[in-house]
């Protein structure tokens, strides 16, 4: 048994080291030689003996040791030492086969911009500390989608010193509202403030909330009551949200800088009516179709009422059939 000494050479019990022949064991192997043979037991001085082959047990007595000329032992031990350095080789080998994987990802990695793609932002303060940096990166596009009727006055006045920065620097920004917005005055006057090139459009529905900069940088809601957003960099998402919101600008109805439209009528029924119609063939409640168009329930009903009373309906099962019968909504195609 060996142990390593504080240089790191493997060192023997009995105080020399592992690839040494000490003075007990020169001593031992001159007797060995003189009489032939020595006691097992007198080697324990001298372990290094058995260890360099120069002692062998005895074939007619296995309690003694016979001497091994070292022309003979000598290549026996390189012999193994050579072995022992070929099988390191080749476990080095190995381990540089299995390790090369692991070498091209973390070069691969090295090579991957340092932004991350993806950024989960808790709590409204974080969220909007992060658009308001992203804005102040920006320079030539703010596109927003803004779901449901109203917007709060404060947080209407919290954005409009970031929009107002990237109007004043030359670019544009276009945004999405439902219907609804058209009828509050906080939104419009939010609007008539800022100056630049500002173009605000309104549909019946809108996908959730959207903030997207410069098409780079965008932030989506990620749980229902928007306390928890998800900071998105990665270009085919990117693309992929764009390519929604051109889509729906593309459907929706011009309110800002034009002057709001009335809605249109065809036989006593206006265009929200003729909206509401198709979500009650569709089966939608009136709580579904409050949050989807971002009125209150209490209002939807008062539409479907006058739609219930232009068609002349005595029941909801009856109003369904009547909207089916009379051909409004294919007027609206």
């Amino acid at each position: 048994m060996t142990t390593e000494s504080h240089t790191g050479h493997q060192v023997d019990p009995h105080g020399h080291g592992a690839d040494e022949l000490c003075q007990e064991g020169s001593e031992l192997y001159t007797r060995a030689l003189r009489e032939g043979r020595v006691h097992k037991r007198d080697t324990e001085p001298a372990p290094c003996l058995l260890r360099f082959g120069l002692l062998v047990p005895a074939d007619d007595d296995p309690t003694t040791l016979r001497p091994v000329a070292p022309a003979v032992a000598l290549p026996r031990l390189l012999g193994s030492y050579e072995e022992e350095i070929a099988r390191q080789r080749r476990r080095s080998s190995r381990l540089a086969d299995q390790f090369a994987p692991l070498i091209a990802l973390e070069t691969q990695r090295a090579s991957i911009p340092s932004t991350p793609m993806f950024r989960v932002l808790m709590g409204f303060q974080r969220i909007n500390e992060a658009i308001d940096e992203a804005a102040g990166e920006a320079s030539l596009e703010l596109l927003t989608i803004q779901p449901g009727g109203r917007r709060p006055p404060q947080g209407l006045a919290a954005a409009l010193p970031r929009e107002q920065a990237l109007l004043s620097g030359g670019g544009r920004m276009r945004t999405l509202y439902q219907h609804t917005a058209r009828h509050s005055p906080a939104v419009t006057a939010h609007y008539e403030q800022l100056i630049g090139d500002v173009q605000v459009r309104t549909l019946d529905e809108v996908t959730e909330r959207l903030v997207m900069l410069d098409r780079t940088v965008a932030f989506i809601p990620a749980n229902r009551d928007r306390t928890v957003a998800l900071e998105v960099r990665h270009p085919a998402l990117i693309s992929y949200l764009a390519t929604t919101f051109e889509r729906l600008w593309q459907l929706a109805t011009p309110m800002f800088p034009q002057a709001a439209v009335e809605e249109l009528t065809s036989d006593g029924v206006t265009t929200r009516q003729r909206t509401i119609a198709t979500m009650l063939i569709e089966g939608h409640t009136d709580a579904v179709i409050a949050e989807r168009l971002g009125m209150n329930i209490r209002t939807v009903r008062v539409h479907i009422a006058k739609l219930a009373a232009t068609l002349g309906s005595d029941s909801r099962a009856q109003l369904g059939y009547l909207i089916g019968q009379s051909g409004i909504l294919e007027d609206a195609d």
